[in-house]
């Protein structure tokens, strides 16, 4: 089992002095820290604790169980999506939100949610499947929509575009190449994936 860099440093006495949002913030940060470094399954109360600079206790008041620590980082560490500029194509346009999809897998808290995603049982991941809907899966699929519409007003594509099976397309196959294929979207792929399964579907 991996352990956490974290485990091997002890907490700093002056850092007990720390309160509320201050230490919530360090604690969230720690947990994301390791789940971006060791994973779901290396990750431990006691190594959090330690990264954060605090007590064990301080992190089990809050948290009581890793799930509830986890669940909580995610949902602040989450970036907001950025609304996908106007290219003035739906193709250039999906080129770019596709970009800032892989940013957002590629930061720390993707990494952290990608380690969620990957290593836990069926059990434990229905726990944080409301903060991947609402915190990913749905802002995506929004701004895909967002660019079908302006595509349909300039008559590249038809209307039906903003279709729930359709809008899913693009984060589906990002999901499951990063996952199965380990696939880090270089842009090719992004440039295949638009051109030869996302345009052909579109068209009027």
């Amino acid at each position: 089992m991996a352990t956490s860099r974290w485990t091997a440093a002890p907490a700093r006495a002056a850092s007990s002095r720390r309160r509320g949002l201050v230490l919530e913030r360090a604690i969230l940060d720690s947990a994301l820290e390791q789940l971006s470094t060791v994973g779901w399954s290396g990750l431990t109360m006691e190594g959090v604790a330690a990264g954060a600079q605090t007590g064990k206790a301080a992190v089990y008041r809050r948290w009581p169980s890793k799930q509830d620590l986890v669940v909580d980082a995610l949902q602040t560490g989450l970036p907001k999506p950025e609304d996908v500029p106007d290219c003035g194509s739906v193709r250039e346009d999906l080129l770019q939100m596709c970009r800032q999809m892989r940013s957002a897998m590629t930061s720390r808290t993707g990494y952290a949610l990608m380690a969620v995603i990957h290593e836990c049982d069926t059990a434990t991941a229905k726990r944080f499947q409301e903060v991947i809907v609402a915190g990913v899966i749905e802002p995506s699929v929004e701004l895909i929509r967002q660019v079908m519409r302006r595509g349909i007003e300039r008559g590249e594509v038809r209307s039906a575009a903003t279709d729930e099976f359709v809008c899913d397309v693009i984060p589906a196959m990002m999901m499951y190449r990063s996952k199965v294929c380990a696939s880090e979207w270089p842009d090719e792929e992004f440039i295949r994936l638009i051109d030869q399964v996302v345009m052909p579907m579109l068209r009027p």
